[in-house]
């Protein structure tokens, strides 16, 4: 026959072996007031127990755990395989913020996150951007929204969405009622009306939404419309590199749509989603570069100016169709008298379209920042742009691409005082003038320094060197003086000798990718000469995360001398491969793109 102990120890459920966790962890005044209760029953009784320990003394005395108690275990258990789960993808568990991007998360992984929901309730933030297998199983997860209430951030970037996905996030929005920020950016299947999934299911309290390079189209631009309409507190709307958002339709007789010219009687896609942006008077960003704006589209943006006065950053980049109508939207940027961004960069302006632009400039007092790079006849209005801008708060003026001429760099030299960034690359006519550039630096004021492929010469390096010691570019975190091999080797030495950069944290000293004769891919690359001049410099660049040499030889041993010297830093060191004629086999060069 069985003892007693062996009956007692077989069949136990679940709640008695937490009852038991909870007893093995009670503090050690638990234990004192325990044992003191026992010594006091001992001396009323007058006798000693008997001198045997049965189980339930061993378990605890026979003390049975509180509800709290039990709540309490089962929690420490949950956040017990929070914290396994998360390690096990490379990643620190927090209660509040849960960052699980880039890695490779399986439908299986989302099955086990939605069991764990329960056990984030203090969640605010959940990142699962660029895992490309979760698209099409978001619904397992959705369903399980309601346990995070406290939701603020949900970011599914890259994450292969489907339209169901969509409809399943739609549903499950009613449980997140404080939501702030909602990214969908980079998920090419929310384009084509899924984003009615979404419609009159986000809260009011939302105030960014990122809805980047998603295919959407004109149709998805009226669907977008009605999504921000509900959103008074919505301050970000970033809807970039959706060629079609603002694509112009027309009808033809037999039903089909097909393209149309401008100005044609077209439906304009912008004309569903700017009117409701009336209903966003906090909105302080419009991110729409790359969207297929046209100049009517401009119009219509500028007629929406007078309901849009917080807006302080205004993306319309590389959107080509602009072109000749920038009159249309200049003189309703005087409504934005908040604006401090301006990003116009590759939209082909005319002359014209800048006069128009230089105008309004007086009007916009609080402008740190206008890109209005890679418009080539920007080159010949500098003079007259730098006379329209507030130059004394003027951070960022960015001409690289614009055919800057000696005329242009000399009117340039009068805002260089004040610039943090400064980048004139691809600019030729500063090769052999770089000393009237340089010459109008203040010192702790330029932050980054880009030369690229500006036909640098030794001298413009060693007048370089001597700027740098003079302290003047203290502050300098990133140097770009790629693409210019016309400098020597005393140029070189001279910059990293000199020392002055003891802040920089990205330096690029790369060539310019070879084309692809035979002739070249069987030739000599540029040797590393001054090789110990680098070596030197390492220990007086104490910021440094990244190095860029490519296209510079270097033999097998070289390398190793960089990495030796590198091995106990964290700097990312770009070379080529070793088989130099592989990368030399470049097409599309970007400078070729300028030179067109």
């Amino acid at each position: 026959m069985e003892s007693s102990e062996v009956q007692r120890g077989r069949g136990r459920s679940p709640f008695d072996l937490i009852m038991n966790q909870i007893r093995r962890k009670r503090t050690t005044s638990d234990r004192k007031s325990t044992s003191g209760r026992f010594l006091s029953r001992q001396a009323e009784s007058g006798g000693l127990p008997e001198d045997r320990e049965t189980e339930e003394e061993r378990d605890g005395a026979g003390v049975v755990p509180g509800p709290a108690d039990l709540a309490e275990s089962v929690c420490d258990m949950g956040w017990g395989r929070v914290c396994v789960f998360v390690k096990r993808l490379g990643k620190r568990a927090d209660s509040r913020t849960l960052s699980l991007a880039h890695c490779d998360l399986t439908a299986t992984d989302v099955l086990e996150l939605a069991t764990l929901l329960p056990s984030l309730s203090l969640l605010e933030e959940m990142d699962l951007s660029w895992n490309e297998l979760i698209g099409g199983c978001l619904r397992s997860l959705t369903s399980h929204l309601q346990n995070v209430g406290g939701l603020r951030t949900l970011r599914l970037s890259c994450c292969r969405l489907t339209a169901d996905d969509i409809t399943a996030l739609g549903e499950a929005l009613k449980c997140v009622p404080v939501l702030e920020v909602l990214d969908l950016s980079w998920n090419a299947g929310i384009g084509g009306s899924t984003l009615q999934g979404i419609v009159g299911k986000l809260h009011p309290t939302l105030r960014e939404l990122y809805l980047v390079a998603c295919q959407l189209t004109e149709t998805d631009a009226t669907i977008l419309g009605g999504i921000v309409s509900v959103l008074p507190r919505l301050c970000v709307l970033d809807a970039s590199c959706n060629p079609l958002l603002a694509h112009t339709q027309t009808e033809a007789e037999d039903g089909s749509m097909s393209e149309t010219e401008p100005g044609k009687g077209g439906v304009w896609g912008l004309g569903g989603l700017v009117p409701s942006l009336s209903h966003t008077p906090s909105l302080t960003t419009l991110r729409l570069h790359d969207c297929g704006l046209t100049t009517q589209s401009l119009g219509l943006l500028g007629g929406s100016f007078h309901c849009l006065r917080s807006l302080c950053q205004l993306d319309l980049s590389c959107n080509k169709g602009v072109a000749g109508g920038l009159s249309l939207l200049s003189p309703h940027l005087a409504l934005l008298s908040h604006l401090g961004g301006l990003d116009l960069h590759l939209c082909c302006l005319t002359h014209t379209d800048l006069q128009a632009l230089i105008q309004a400039l007086p009007s916009l007092t609080e402008l740190t920042e206008l890109d209005l790079s890679s418009n080539k006849e920007v080159g010949g209005v500098v003079s007259d742009l730098v006379s329209a801008l507030p130059l004394s708060q003027i951070k960022l003026l960015p001409l690289n691409g614009c055919s800057l001429n000696q005329e242009s760099l000399s009117a340039l030299a009068l805002a260089l005082p004040y610039l943090r960034c400064i980048d004139v690359s691809w600019s030729k006519m500063v090769g052999g003038r770089l000393a009237l550039l340089l010459e109008a630096l203040q010192p702790s004021v330029t932050q980054e320094l880009r030369l690229s492929s500006c036909d640098l010469t030794t001298d413009d390096l060693l007048h370089l060197a001597v700027v740098c010691k003079r302290g003047v570019l203290s502050s300098l975190r990133v140097l770009d003086l790629s693409y210019n091999g016309g400098v020597g080797e005393e140029g070189w030495c001279g910059l990293l000798g000199e020392g002055g950069l003891g802040s920089l944290e990205e330096l690029d000293l790369s060539l310019r990718p070879l084309t692809s004769k035979p002739s070249l891919l069987t030739s000599n690359p540029s040797p590393l000469t001054w090789l110990p001049t680098l070596l030197s410099a390492f220990p007086h660049l104490p910021a440094l995360t990244r190095l860029s040499l490519q296209r510079w030889t270097l033999t097998a041993q070289e390398r190793e001398q960089v990495n030796h010297a590198l091995r106990k830093r964290e700097v990312l060191l770009e070379l080529d491969p070793v088989l130099f004629a592989s990368s030399a086999n470049q097409e599309g060069l970007e400078e070729e793109r300028y030179e067109e």
